[in-house]
């Protein structure tokens, strides 16, 4: 498991001891970075990156492997600290914890324990948010057309379904900064339309929605808002379309 996916098991660990329904911003939250530079040993993967992303939209981020785009994922969900400049999560919180409690996140690696059933895992997470796990697994099914296989160990999964089950945990306790990291992997044309809707809706709902993905009709069906990386410099922002 990569480091950054282990915080995000701590971080909802942490919502189990001090659970919290969402709180509704007065304005939509916006998440702003200003000149960030994130540097791994003598390699630099950001540049001085400005750039914001707000409540009530999609914001796609592109660029070829190794722009910089899972690392930006990271700083603005605080799994990673940049070596310098500033992230202002301004509505969400100035803490840590306070930003983790309203996040919700989808990484290369699905985080679902594999000897529990999909309906396992996400009444777990309903549970460690403080959320109804009967009602949660019920929106979740209709959401993403959980089927039988729910009732299955995780580790008997497809890769589909194993995406499914992942993106309805992070989903759970609808929260306010959701970050997706190639949020199509695995699933078939069906369930990235699906996904699309869903998406969509977190938006509407007034979430700051972020979005890697290199399936350029997922990200034109989504994307209000496209910023793009090369080299770990932003080579370009704008409304998408």
């Amino acid at each position: 498991m990569k480091e950054t996916e282990r915080w995000i098991c701590v971080a909802a660990c942490g919502a189990l001891i001090m659970p919290r329904v969402p709180r509704v911003p007065r304005v939509p939250p916006v998440v702003e970075l200003r000149n960030v530079t994130k540097t791994f040993g003598a390699v630099r993967a950001l540049v001085g990156v400005s750039c914001r992303f707000e409540g009530g939209a999609v914001s796609v981020v592109r660029g070829a492997n190794g722009s910089g785009k899972s690392t930006l994922l990271g700083i603005v969900g605080t799994l990673t600290r940049p070596s310098s400049g500033a992230v202002d999560h301004g509505e969400l919180g100035t803490r840590r914890l306070a930003v983790r409690q309203a996040l919700g996140w989808l990484g290369h690696e699905s985080l679902c324990y594999l000897d529990l059933t999909g309906r396992e895992n996400i009444e777990l997470a309903a549970r460690l948010h403080g959320r109804d796990r009967r009602q949660a697994f019920a929106r979740a099914a209709e959401r993403f057309s959980l089927g039988p296989f729910a009732e299955r160990a995780v580790r008997t999964y497809s890769r589909g379904q194993r995406q499914r089950v992942a993106l309805a945990r992070a989903l759970v306790h609808e929260p306010l900064l959701l970050l997706l990291d190639e949020p199509t992997t695995g699933l078939d044309r069906v369930g990235s339309e699906q996904l699309a809707a869903v998406v969509r809706e977190e938006a509407n709902r007034g979430a700051v929605v972020v979005v890697v993905t290199h399936d350029a009709p997922f990200a034109e069906a989504v994307g209000n808002h496209v910023v793009t990386l090369e080299r770990g410099r932003v080579s370009g922002a704008a409304p998408a379309g």
